[in-house]
């Protein structure tokens, strides 16, 4: 579900903008976008979560997993390595690569017929873990774009009080800014652990970070 602004500006040599060279002249410098590139990965946000699931340990054979925002795939091709009897669920309005196994639900999270999707299909299962990725379209008005990241982010939590098992996790990218702080002391009301870290493939310039909950307490 990211959304990246379009490159805008003037012209460079061979038709490209200078945005759109400055962006792929960091994708070449980049070693978690070759090294995606080379190992055939979807994108590098697979090295994201990867750093998490071994720092976390977060995704088990047998885990059952509902992933917001998959688009492209990063994610998902990541988790889909690490299980074996478990389960994905995965949520985005654009479509995502994705294994036949993987149940891929076309739609933003929050509209209802999302929801009866995915209820229909967990039945009266639980989930082990929810996994956000989602970001907002960028309006270059920093106030907006956080304003729309929190809705996003409430909205992992938001799922994870809807679908996770007592002893759940969740994984919610966030953007330092305003309601932050108040965000991460609704997930220490909800989980027993609450670690925010951002992976050292996230650009370093980036104010992206992961809110990361264990011990959901559902009742909390």
């Amino acid at each position: 579900m990211k959304r990246p602004a379009k490159p805008h500006g003037k012209r460079a040599r061979g038709g490209r903008s200078k945005s759109s060279e400055r962006w792929l002249n960091r994708q070449r410098k980049d070693p978690f976008a070759r090294q995606a590139a080379d190992a055939g990965n979807v994108s590098r946000a697979y090295y994201k979560l990867a750093e998490i699931d071994r720092r976390f340990s977060l995704i088990h054979r047998d885990s059952w997993v509902l992933e917001l925002g998959g688009a492209p795939g990063g994610w998902t091709r990541y988790i889909e390595t690490r299980l074996g009897d478990g389960r994905l669920v995965v949520c985005d309005p654009k479509p995502v690569q994705a294994a036949p196994e993987t149940h891929v639900v076309q739609g933003a999270y929050g509209e209802p017929a999302v929801a009866v999707n995915i209820q229909e299909f967990l039945g009266p299962r639980r989930l082990n873990l929810v996994l956000s990725d989602m970001a907002p379209n960028i309006t270059g008005v920093r106030a907006t774009d956080q304003a729309l990241a929190m809705e996003l982010a409430q909205l992992t939590l938001d799922a994870a009080g809807e679908w996770l098992e007592p002893g759940g996790a969740v994984v919610v990218k966030m953007f330092h800014g305003e309601g932050f702080e108040p965000f991460i002391g609704e997930m220490r009301k909800q989980f027993s652990k609450v670690r925010v870290v951002k992976p050292k493939a996230s650009r370093p310039e980036s104010r992206e970070v992961y809110a990361v909950g264990q011990q959901f307490l559902a009742n909390g």
